[in-house]
């Protein structure tokens, strides 16, 4: 029997196999594909864990950022408020200068009425004094005549003013 070359072919492979499975190939190659599909197992639980962080994260940043709008609103509906009261309180105090300046220019008019009223009647009082000092002086004469315009004169005096 000869042993050509699909014997020796055969033998090499079976050696070949042999080694192999004394060197524990099949299960190193075993160990390193489960090791490996371990390693992404935990990539794949550490890359869920993280996108859970992330969601939980978004959730609480929108939650702030809608407090924030909320708060943001209530501080310009405070200032619109605010500044409303104020345009209030401006026209009020406008309207109370304004009628406080209407009184004190209503009474300086009645007090130069007043005034007016007194510098005439004590013009009027004054010519009638001197008209009547100037009948009297021409009917009358003498003594007598000094004393009644004297009395007249005092008369007209204390019943003009």
């Amino acid at each position: 029997m000869a042993l050509d070359a699909s014997f020796w072919a055969l033998a090499a492979l079976v050696v070949f196999f042999g080694i192999v499975i004394y060197l524990k190939v099949p299960g190193l190659i075993a160990k390193n594909l489960d090791d490996r599909a371990n390693s992404i197992r935990s990539e794949l639980d550490e890359a869920r864990k993280l996108r859970e962080e992330a969601q939980t994260i978004l959730a609480e940043y929108q939650r702030k950022r809608k407090e924030a709008e909320s708060e943001a609103e209530e501080i310009v509906e405070a200032a619109r408020h605010e500044a409303e009261v104020l345009a209030a309180q401006a026209r009020v105090k406008t309207e109370e200068f304004i009628a406080r300046r209407t009184a004190m220019a209503e009474n300086k008019i009645a007090q130069a009425q007043a005034q007016a009223l007194s510098d005439v009647k004590s013009a009027a009082v004054d010519m009638a004094i001197a008209a009547a000092q100037t009948i009297v002086a021409d009917k009358v004469t003498g003594t007598s005549a000094d004393q009644i315009i004297k009395n007249s004169i005092a008369e007209v005096k204390a019943r003009l003013n």
